[in-house]
């Protein structure tokens, strides 16, 4: 007995959510073109960080090697956003990673996507709000900050903020207020905004490359001297390096590669778009591309102009762009540069603000978070409870706390986003045909067409007979796939965490190092020889299974640099998570009421009834063809959207037939059920 129910128990984490293949209905409005994708995922991704980063980065990393350095991190880059591409192409949900891990790899992963990519939505739009607030602020000499410091400051070190941020807090809940009017007006806003910080990018890569100097590409220790002797605060110097264009050599390159890499998180909100996106199996694939691409381009043109304009080891980090026009003389064209960065982080805002109730809503729709958050305006057709509550919380947070301690766990919640994602193209790939069908048409292949029971064998590992996907081929994929995401886990941990005596030539770790890759390489070689799916779609990840396992690896190995009190933060906020999902959403679940379906071959009718008054139902109307059903007695009182869903069974004698109904799934004000024909009585 208690092995049965911890089975049931597993089982129902390891579910998957069941899709219908193409682009389903929505409740939500489908006004979304392709360049209003690019702009959101341009706006997201090219961020106040392109004016303060290069900078950074340039002067103690990389010199003007910065721009192989963005180059590396936006190959890095692709590598995700191609896996995000198939995926929209495959999958034109709302959700983006959290659906998609639902989908492939179960619910309890898919919740713990789901829960972290809300956390890095909501610290990402509170961080970014607060820069706005303070970008602001110094433009106007810092008024605000000072008046508020001396009359309502607070005091408690790294948890709240030295102030009350009014500003950013009013900030969010106005621009929640234009995401809750609906989609086409935040996607007018943002590319009004994302136009000007393009233009404004375009003035300074083109100034850099009219005002630039080629010698700041071959700097010596002679130039650096030079440099020294006509500066009174020498201070301000970075350093030199060995000087020319990689002055900080291949490891330089690498670090910088490693901080440029989050200068392109942000392109994985266009994959929340699947609900309202005119065509999404096409727009979200191309949005992504294209958005990437993009950012390369901006990121590339304005670390090539500023390390031409002026030398790296000058350079300052929290103001690098109006130095460089210092530098060169032109000093008004700071100004500009300040709007373009005030419009920046305006995009990086929405972009930040967008995504997050719809994850927020697909979540709740799908029973693991509250019902309540799943509602839908009717006029606007926006996730009107998501967006006010989560606008909410992130008002709060930038309001009162300090943000520099937590944008780390934004980091994880996208890396672990980015890798489950990889996982799942990976193992979706390789999966028959009706992984993606509903329950019903699984059950009549399975009735129609039982194969001879497939065994295990060498020869099915590395040589199997059949030329298409098979459902041992696709299980032979998902245990591969996972024992894969385990040892590049080990991996990286080790790479990360004993460094200096693997680069010391310590031979234990030598040994387990190579051990590793030898288990990588022939996990990796069984995957490569099973069947692939060849069901045609707008956009396929190409060299699978290579690409995505490579993506797996870097993204693993940049969650494995966070610090112990950037985990210790995480496993808190988990903590809060599981709570709520195995106290409500394992019980709430979707899933959970479709499990308790009768499944039977004949064909199911839906109906969908008004949830407002109680309802007397006539199925007088034939299930099937042959076959007319009559109910005796069926009246129930049905609930308001806001209460809790149940499961309702009644059944119905007819023409010497039993039926049974079952209330299985609510939405918004509907509740659909479902009246199935079972055997004779």
């Amino acid at each position: 007995m208690l092995w049965q129910a911890l089975r049931r128990f597993g089982h129902k984490l390891v579910r998957r959510r069941v899709l219908e293949p193409g682009v389903a209905e929505t409740r939500l409005a489908r006004c979304l073109s392709t360049l209003d994708l690019v702009a959101l995922g341009v706006g997201s991704t090219l961020g106040a960080g392109v004016y303060v980063l290069a900078g950074e980065v340039a002067k103690d990393k990389a010199g003007p090697s910065i721009v192989i350095c963005f180059l590396v991190a936006a190959l890095s880059s692709v590598l995700a956003g191609l896996c995000y591409a198939e995926f929209g192409a495959r999958v034109p949900r709302s959700g983006s990673a959290y659906l998609y891990s639902y989908v492939t790899v179960g619910e309890l992963w898919a919740f713990t996507t789901g829960w972290n990519l809300i956390l890095s939505y909501v610290i990402g739009t509170a961080s970014v709000a607060r820069a706005w607030s303070s970008a602001f602020d110094n433009l106007i000499g810092n008024h605000i900050s000072h008046t508020l410091k001396g009359t309502v400051s607070l005091h408690v070190p790294h948890v709240l903020a030295e102030y009350p941020d009014f500003f950013a807090m009013g900030l969010v809940l106005l621009l929640t207020g234009l995401l809750a009017l609906g989609a086409s007006e935040s996607a007018l806003v943002t590319k009004v905004f994302t136009v000007v910080n393009l233009l404004v990018l375009g003035f300074v890569i083109i100034s850099g490359f009219i005002k630039g100097d080629l010698h700041n590409w071959m700097l010596t220790e002679g130039d650096y001297n030079l440099a020294v002797a006509g500066l009174n605060d020498t201070n301000s110097l970075g350093l030199v390096g060995s000087g020319g264009f990689v002055p900080f050599g291949i490891e330089g390159i690498l670090r910088g590669a490693a901080t440029c890499f989050y200068a392109f998180v942000g392109f994985d909100c266009i994959a929340t778009t699947g609900e309202e996106a005119q065509n999404p199996q096409r727009s979200i694939p191309m949005g992504i591309m294209i958005s990437l691409f993009v950012c390369f381009l901006a990121y590339f043109g304005v670390s090539s102009a500023l390390t031409l304009m002026m030398p790296y080891y000058q350079l300052q980090p929290e103001s690098p762009l109006p130095e460089a026009f210092l530098h060169i003389g032109w000093a008004p064209a700071r100004y500009l540069v300040a709007v373009g960065s005030l419009c920046a982080l305006s995009t990086s805002l929405l972009g930040s603000m967008f995504p997050m109730p719809r994850v927020i809503y697909a979540m709740a729709e799908d029973g693991l978070l509250f019902r309540v958050l799943a509602r839908v305006h009717t006029g606007t057709h926006t996730p009107i409870m998501a967006t006010v509550v989560s606008g909410i919380i992130a008002a709060f947070m930038a309001f009162l706390f300090e943000l520099t301690d937590l944008v780390d766990l934004m980091s994880i919640g996208t890396l672990l986003a980015h890798s489950l994602v990889s996982i799942c193209v990976l193992i979706l790939r390789y999966q028959p045909d009706q992984e993606m069908k509903t329950g019903e048409e699984e059950v009549e292949l399975q009735e129609e067409q039982i194969p001879e029971a497939e065994k295990l064998t060498l020869q099915a590992l590395f040589c199997p007979l059949s030329s298409i996907p098979t459902p041992l081929s696709g299980q032979v994929v998902y245990v591969c796939s996972s024992l894969l995401a385990l040892l590049l886990t080990v991996l990286c941990l080790v790479l990360a965490q004993w460094q200096i005596p693997l680069l010391s030539g310590d031979p234990v770790w030598v040994a387990v190092v190579v051990l590793l890759l030898l288990l990588i390489t022939g996990t990796t070689g069984v995957i490569w020889k099973q069947p692939q799916n060849s069901t045609p779609l707008h956009f396929k990840v190409p060299a699978v299974p290579l690409l995505p396992i490579v993506s797996i690896f870097v993204n693993v190995y940049l969650m494995m640099q966070m610090t112990a009190g950037t985990w210790a933060r995480f496993g808190v906020w988990m903590l809060i998570g599981f709570a709520i999902y195995f106290s409500y959403g394992i019980q709430h679940s979707l899933e959970e009421f479709k499990s308790d379906r009768p499944l039977s071959k004949s064909r199911t009718k839906t109906v969908h009834l008004d949830l407002s008054r109680s309802v007397d139902l006539d199925l007088s109307s034939p299930c099937k063809e042959d076959a007319a059903i009559r109910p005796t007695i069926f009246r129930v009182a049905l609930m308001q959207w806001f209460w809790t869903t149940e499961l309702f069974v009644a059944d119905f004698q007819g023409e010497g037939r039993r039926v049974k109904a079952v209330f299985f799934h609510k939405v918004g004000g509907y509740e659909r059920w479902s009246a199935a024909e079972s055997e004779r009585t």
